[in-house]
């Protein structure tokens, strides 16, 4: 589940409707799937670095290892990135990945299906498995943009130092798994329903 897929170079129409803009991005490689807990307990047992107790109990669960990693802060997701040889991707990275060239309203297309996402319509009710659906992927084939659970990325936010977090999560409605939808975060406080995504920049081997 540590794997990558190509955000292919080019300009990409991105933004909610009625403030689209057309965006110049370079290719990078973006993880298929959000970081999961098998991949995070490895950070943590490496580095040493102190997590959440909420956290700490999700990484010592085996049956948890294929689940996206949640209850980090930005500052425990960026340092996974780095160690893990990357970084967390820009809002419109994020974005483009998800919408393609074609800027679909979700990564499968654009009219919304609760089968191929873990968010309220589909009942899921908690985190699921990043492989769980594979017919939700985006035209790049990353898979779980939308839904299950939000996604820091690096933007900063009009309020003051907070964090962007896109994607929506197991617990928002199908308008608010959009692609184009954007939210702003406490980048200090960590919560059950965000994770994040690695991001690997042309030229630079992952870790």
């Amino acid at each position: 589940m540590d794997e990558r897929v190509e955000l292919a170079a080019g300009t990409y129409r991105l933004g909610e409707p009625g403030a689209e803009r057309d965006v110049a991005l370079r290719s990078v490689l973006i993880g298929r799937f959000p970081v999961v807990n098998a991949l995070v307990a490895r950070f943590v047992r490496e580095t040493g670095r102190a997590v959440a107790p909420s956290l700490a109990a999700k990484l010592a669960d085996a049956l948890l290892a294929d689940h996206p990693a949640t209850d980090l802060t930005y500052e425990d997701a960026a340092a996974c990135c780095a160690w893990a040889g990357g970084r967390l991707p820009t809002g419109d990275e994020w974005e483009a990945a998800a919408r393609g060239f074609d800027g679909r309203a979700w990564p499968w297309g654009e009219v919304f299906d609760a089968e191929r996402c873990a968010c309220v319509e589909s009942g899921w009710g908690w985190t699921a498995p990043v492989t769980a659906h594979p017919e939700g992927a985006s035209p790049c084939g990353a898979e779980q943009l939308a839904g299950n659970v939000w996604e820091w990325v690096s933007d900063r936010t009009e309020e003051g130092d907070w964090r962007a977090v896109r994607g929506g999560s197991y617990l928002d409605h199908g308008w608010g798994v959009r692609a184009a939808r954007v939210l702003a975060a406490d980048p200090a406080r960590a919560t059950a329903t965000t994770g994040f995504r690695l991001v690997i920049d042309p030229g630079r081997p992952p870790a």
